[in-house]
């Protein structure tokens, strides 16, 4: 990617609603089941990456029919759509994202960029939803799987990372697709493919912790710890700020769980 965008691509948020719970997605916040607060941090981002979608938007507008433009406006708009304030806007944002990637894959079936977007932008929908948005979970399953098949690398292994997540926490069948034997297959992959992409070994890590996996958990903490060191000088720059964050909050979060799985 030509820019540093948010780390943890999907996170649910779990509403209870009667006797089921509903999964929303949500973004960010470091680790599925968190919404990012807009705080002091969110604000230093938020002119640029507003910016960045207004900027999208008008090359987009001035070249319809080429399909990077569109689906480079997809990823402005799931950026853009972090910083919402509330769900109309949210909404609003990402209905753009939405019909921009659709654009992008009906001007190239073969744009994987195309796909992975779609299912991006179709997270940021799904957060303004209650009953809607396990139908939207399914959706975006077939779109990550989609670009994987394409181009498995997008987003330093974005379309495994996300499916990953999407299997380790949504709820299972019958209620939806959630299923511990594939969302470790999927992050195991996307660290295979992107070995150097933090957010991919902290996102496998972060699934042994859930399921109490101690002697994995254990075994996956050196290269994680590695992964991070090294990512410095790769990921480096005020663009990645954002990510560095996620990141580095996620990093401590999961090295506390570890220790309280020790006791």
């Amino acid at each position: 990617m030509s820019k540093a965008k948010p780390t943890f691509i999907l996170s649910f948020s779990r509403i209870p609603v009667g006797n089921t719970v509903i999964v929303l997605l949500a973004t960010l916040a470091v680790a599925l089941g968190q919404d990012r607060a807009h705080g002091e941090i969110d604000r230093q981002f938020t002119k640029r990456y507003h910016q960045s979608f207004l900027s999208a938007r008008t090359n987009w507008t001035a070249a319809p029919t080429n399909s990077v433009r569109a689906w480079e406006f997809a990823r402005a708009a799931f950026d853009w759509a972090e910083f919402a304030t509330n769900d109309t806007q949210r909404a609003q944002v990402a209905v753009e994202g939405i019909d921009a990637a659709r654009k992008a894959i009906l001007l190239d079936p073969t744009c994987a960029q195309g796909h992975y977007y779609l299912g991006m932008n179709l997270g940021q929908m799904a957060r303004t939803q209650l009953l809607g948005a396990l139908k939207l979970v399914s959706e975006m399953e077939g779109c990550f799987r989609s670009a994987s098949l394409i181009d498995p690398l997008v987003d330093h292994a974005g379309p495994d990372r996300n499916l990953g997540i999407l299997y380790r926490e949504a709820p299972g069948w019958p209620a939806s697709i959630g299923n511990r034997s594939k969302a470790r297959t999927h992050l195991k992959r996307s660290v295979d493919l992107g070995p150097e992409y933090p957010a991919n070994h902290l996102e496998l890590l972060t699934a042994c912790l859930d399921w109490k996996d101690r002697r994995t958990a254990e075994k996956l903490l050196p290269g994680v710890e590695q992964c991070l060191r090294n990512a410095r000088r790769a990921f480096s720059g005020e663009q990645w700020d954002w990510s560095w964050n996620d990141w580095e909050q996620m990093w401590k979060v999961q090295q506390d769980r570890f220790r309280k799985l020790l006791k």
